[in-house]
């Protein structure tokens, strides 16, 4: 079933224009000089995302972008049966609805928050007025629209050709990525539903990664013990579009949580 929708709750937190570019954890708006971030926080809405909410559902007009602080969103396409899977992840790195700089009107995907925590939304009228006059903006935003598509053919690529186990490294990699925590709370039925599987063949995938003594899984709860070999059993799944991280934003996906994004030099 596809997921249910709720809307962002507004924080009553400090509005952003009054605290420190220094303090803010999405990498998209800590990369952006003073002058920029100075304008764009004046349009920009802290909100609290809420755990298993859409943000933007296929086919309907994208009104806001969402500038995540914590945790992650995914992407996801729905199938003419209803049934969703993911193409791709969203953290702190980016931001969920940025394919409107491209000209979109409407979402080719569901985006639904993983994980609750702090965001920036932004009215779409606001974002295209910021980004004509922001050319460091436009810069990052289209840098980031190409590495997500780079995020989208790799797991399109994984899902048709490896074993669940690899798909499951690649995807725990990613939320491990954004999550900033080696622990994640989910259950064999959301992987499920992220991988495109059974509920039993996350079992059994999850098993193989257990028992290569990469992964501790109980009871809804993983813990990635062994980093780099969990890395190893994704392969190039992940390489690749690590890479390309790394080579486009200048940031290193392992540590995003941490790291302050820097535009590379052009």
């Amino acid at each position: 079933m596809p997921p249910n929708r709720r809307c962002a709750v507004p924080s009553e937190g400090t509005n952003l224009s009054r605290r420190s570019q220094q303090t803010i954890r999405n990498r998209i708006l800590g990369a952006l000089p003073p002058t920029e971030f100075a304008a764009l926080a004046q349009s920009l809405a802290p909100v609290e995302l809420v755990l298993g909410e859409t943000l933007h559902r296929a086919g309907e007009p994208i009104d806001y972008l969402f500038f995540p602080e914590t945790g992650f969103i995914s992407a996801l396409a729905v199938l003419s049966d209803d049934n969703p899977i993911e193409i791709g992840l969203i953290g702190a790195e980016g931001v969920a609805g940025v394919s409107v700089i491209l000209g979109a009107t409407a979402s080719y995907c569901e985006t639904m928050c993983q994980t609750g925590g702090p965001a920036h939304r932004l009215a779409v009228g606001e974002f295209k007025e910021m980004v004509a006059r922001s050319p460091v903006l436009h810069d990052l935003l289209l840098r980031y629209v190409h590495v997500f598509q780079v995020q989208v053919s790799q797991t399109a690529a994984c899902n048709a050709h490896h074993d669940v186990s690899q798909r499951l490294a690649r995807w725990l990699l990613a939320a491990h990525d954004r999550s900033g925590s080696p622990e994640l709370s989910l259950t064999q039925d959301l992987i499920a539903v992220m991988l495109g599987v059974r509920r039993a063949t996350v079992s059994v995938a999850a098993g193989v990664l257990q028992k290569a003594g990469v992964i501790r899984y109980q009871h809804g709860h993983i813990k990635i013990v062994d980093r780099p070999g969990l890395e190893n059993a994704a392969r190039e799944c992940y390489q690749s579009v690590a890479a390309e991280y790394r080579r486009m934003l200048g940031i290193d996906p392992a540590v995003v949580a941490a790291a302050t994004l820097a535009l590379p030099a052009a």
